[in-house]
């Protein structure tokens, strides 16, 4: 079986464009989800036909989930330096339509999840939150439609889990932040203390 090892040797790591976890500034809008974000934390710089691009293809579409798991964890250990242990009652990951699930075998930012999970003591629950619609891939759209194709597919199974928690949702990838902000929206009614967000990458 190819690793993630194989794909990525240390020199190849040493050359990925890693970013340090941050805030984000107020002038972010890709994130607008009605209450303010308390922390957004992402591992990479995302470029279209870059090195990272490959990796997220081909943890989503090759049947690699090994390397979102591994990536959560470097995430995960880096805010664990930074004193985030159990700082978050509950990680969220952006939950797959069942049908694009059973197509891959698995939810990309589950795996994800699963990794920052195990490094700094919080609890997944990949089951509080469903997706709906099995709607389109985000990739070939542009910013309105993607916008408009996430609007109103997320639906909260177990509001009561959420309420009052520190809530931290994990996605792979945020470009236009249409997908996370139509997620973060649903999640908030809820009424969770915070809401915070972790990526594999990031558009910056």
């Amino acid at each position: 079986m190819i690793t993630f090892e194989d794909m990525l040797c240390s020199y190849c790591l040493r050359q990925m464009p890693w970013k340090i976890p941050h805030q984000p500034t107020k002038n972010e809008n890709r994130l607008v989800i009605g209450p303010p974000v308390a922390h957004t934390f992402s591992l990479l710089n995302f470029n279209k036909g870059g090195i990272v691009q490959h990796l997220l293809h081909e943890l989503k579409y090759n049947n690699h989930p090994e390397i979102g798991l591994r990536l959560g964890r470097m995430l995960g250990m880096n805010l664990a330096e930074k004193g985030f242990n159990h700082q978050f009652d509950l990680i969220i990951p952006v939950p797959l339509h069942p049908s694009r699930r059973r197509v891959r075998g698995f939810n990309q930012s589950t795996v994800f999840a699963e990794g920052i999970g195990e490094m700094i003591g919080s609890e997944i629950d990949e089951k509080v939150a469903l997706r709906k619609n099995a709607t389109a891939t985000q990739t070939k759209k542009d910013r309105q439609l993607r916008w408009s194709n996430v609007q109103n597919v997320f639906h909260i199974t177990d509001p009561e889990r959420i309420e009052g928690k520190k809530v931290l949702l994990a996605d792979d990838v945020i470009t236009t932040g249409a997908t996370i902000a139509a997620f973060g929206k649903e999640v908030f009614k809820s009424k969770p203390a915070s809401i915070s967000i972790a990526t594999i990458a990031d558009v910056s």
